[in-house]
């Protein structure tokens, strides 16, 4: 092959795969060794072979480790062996017995077919696996950005795609917009959702039902966006329906909503026209929650005013928001959507209620507190609410101003209703914190397990979001309605009465033994030694001794042997009381009830080891409540 030809060739492959020049010298090299090996047949495989290839001056040489052995030896293998004199050309170090690379006389022409055929295959394979690389690398940093790609086949499962004319990948059916359907060469845009690395080159898994599919169109589409003069702040999507975005300005005097619809609807039109005409919803967000539900609900006429929102902690944020009738049906929206949507968009859960719906709700409960203080306090309004509720009973018209009467006696009620579950709160949280109190700290680290009860019955208790003992105590004084309904619910084998009973059985019996136990003492963390400091001579004496000098050594003398003192009169043997009604029905389901535990320790104004005997009171339970013996 002329030099030409060779370079050509050379440029025509690093341009066609995309791929670094070294990393196609690379190849060409390993396909030399191979070919070489292959057409030689005498070259060992614990031989070292190597190739050096200059695509600049169409240069190659194939260079072999060789023994180095004397000048005057009888016969040289040229394969494995080279004299002295030939290996001091290449490094004049050398000594005999070394090993050296030499250079090895070859000619390409002179290969056989079966070794060009291994060369070629060398070739291609290190070429694709160098490719594949690539395309991992390349693809694996645009995880998160949109790419263009033309369809190469369709089926029920995914879509194939062709990437930049290079890089296949999959648009899975979970990941399609219901509504789309594309068939062989359409061109889509697609958004880079994951790329994973397999033998076969890397696997790319892109999306269109996304919601980032759309931020990234609204960067591409509006320039506020991009650069940075307006903040996307939440999407909630439901692909192919409808969308609702949230906006908001990042420097003063931007319109974040007229800056993504653009100049009559053109910048949101060409969004639309991407999505398959997804309908989608720009809203401008806000920092009070009231205002931000009541844009969200768009385009229901809603406002802030009506909307009463319920921060839990445990059960999750709460808004509920009045509307007018005529408004109720778009604030839902069909089948809950546009409720739904605007739930995932404010992150809060939104109930929905008509101002006629909301003003029977409080007029059925004037009679019960809170709204009984009402009905007494608005007497007029609540007979002038009493006389709009019977005219619309009767179906016949309700004036706009009469309208208002409805909303503002709803406004008082529902303000009244929120407070009490406010209170309501507060007091159970109080109640939560004084029986925490009630319970030893070391039982919060008591897990279920030590409990011994059936698996059914620890996993009511986990569903319940209770992970220790010490909770399940606390959930038992303060709410045990909590834990009993899901016991009914899971219809566990022993039903859910007897399985309360089994747990508190287990906390009576199983807890005083487990604060019997001595605490783990914490782990010290070892200190580093100064070089400068002196090893010290005494140790310091113990805090509770009165040390009032430092007293000379002596020798110690001899202890007095110990003196006996008087035991105790045994006390009268007792009988053993007759066994309770609920130790009865332990011992019925098989299970042996436990003995009481002992903890014995040593009292040192007696001089004696005593046991510490736990007191079961009637007026309730203490958990460290002990005695001694």
């Amino acid at each position: 092959m002329a030099k030409s030809d060779f370079t050509l060739a050379f440029n025509e492959i690093t341009e066609a795969h995309h791929l670094p020049r070294d990393v196609v010298v690379e190849a060409l090299k390993q396909a030399l060794v191979s070919a070489f090996r292959r057409d030689t047949g005498r070259v060992s495989t614990a031989q070292r072979v190597e190739a050096e290839v200059d695509p600049a001056t169409n240069r190659y040489r194939i260079l072999l480790e060789k023994e180095v052995v004397e000048d005057s030896a009888a016969s040289v293998n040229p394969i494995t062996e080279i004299r002295l004199s030939e290996a001091r050309q290449i490094n004049p170090k050398v000594e005999v017995g070394d090993v050296v690379m030499a250079p090895h006389e070859t000619n390409t022409k002179s290969f056989g077919r079966i070794a060009a055929q291994t060369a070629k295959q060398v070739i291609l394979q290190k070429i694709r696996e160098a490719e594949r690389a690539s395309l991992y690398q390349e693809f694996k940093d645009r995880v998160g950005e949109l790419a263009n790609g033309q369809v190469q086949s369709v089926n029920s499962q995914a879509i194939t795609l062709l990437l930049n004319g290079r890089a296949e990948a999959i648009l899975p059916a979970k990941e399609q917009i219901r509504s789309e359907h594309f068939k062989q060469g359409d061109k889509i845009r697609v958004y880079i959702l994951e790329v994973r690395e397999s033998n076969r080159g890397p696997q790319i898994i892109v999306s269109r039902a996304h919601r980032n599919m759309l931020k990234r169109l609204f960067e591409f589409e509006v320039p506020e966006i991009y650069n940075g003069q307006v903040e996307i702040k939440s999407i909630a999507r439901e692909a192919g329906q409808r969308s609702k975005i949230a906006v908001a300005a990042l420097q003063h005097g931007i319109d974040p909503v007229g800056a993504c619809v653009g100049q009559r609807g053109a910048r949101i039109q060409s969004i639309v026209k991407e999505l398959h005409n997804e309908r989608i919803d720009v809203i401008e967000w806000s920092p009070d929650p009231a205002v931000f539900i009541a844009k969200s609900l768009s385009p229901a006429v809603t406002n802030s005013q009506y909307v009463y929102l319920e921060e839990d902690p445990e059960q999750g944020n709460t808004a509920t928001v009045i509307v007018r009738d005529d408004q109720l049906s778009l604030a839902i929206g069909r089948e809950g959507q546009n409720a739904r949507l605007a739930a995932k968009l404010t992150g809060w859960r939104i109930d929905i209620k008509s101002v006629t719906e909301a003003a029977f709700d409080a007029h059925a409960r004037l009679t019960e507190p809170p709204l009984d203080r009402l009905a007494a306090e608005n007497a007029e309004l609540v007979a002038e609410v009493t006389r709009i509720l019977e005219k619309k009973r009767a179906e016949r018209t309700v004036m706009p101003e009469e309208y208002q009467t409805l909303m503002r006696f709803v406004h008082m009620a529902e303000t009244r209703l929120l407070e009490q579950r406010k209170a309501e709160r507060a007091r159970r949280r109080k109640l939560i914190e004084q029986a925490r109190q009630n319970v030893p700290r070391r039982v919060f680290q008591m897990p279920l397990e030590e409990l011994e009860l059936e698996e059914d019955i620890l996993a009511v208790i986990r569903a319940c979001d209770i992970q220790n003992v010490g909770d399940l105590m606390v959930c038992l004084q303060v709410e045990e309605h909590r834990l009993l309904a899901p016991l009914e619910a899971a219809n566990v084998k022993e039903g859910a009465v007897e399985a309360l009973s089994a747990i508190k059985d287990a906390i009576e019996s199983l807890v005083p033994h487990y604060l019997s136990k001595p605490e783990p003492a914490p782990a010290l963390e070892s200190q580093p030694l100064k070089a400068d400091s002196e090893p010290q001579e005494e140790e310091a004496p113990p805090a509770f001794v009165d040390v009032e000098a430092p007293a000379p050594r002596r020798t110690p003398e001899p202890l007095p042997p110990p003196v006996a003192k008087p035991r105790r009169p045994a006390p009268a043997a007792e009988l053993p009381p007759p066994p309770s009604k609920e130790e009865t029905r332990r011992d019925k389901r098989g299970k042996k009830p436990k003995s009481p535990a002992r903890d014995l320790i040593y009292d040192e104004e007696r001089g004696e080891t005593v046991r510490l005997r736990k007191h079961k009171r009637r007026g309730g339970r203490d958990w460290e409540d002990y005695d001694e013996d």
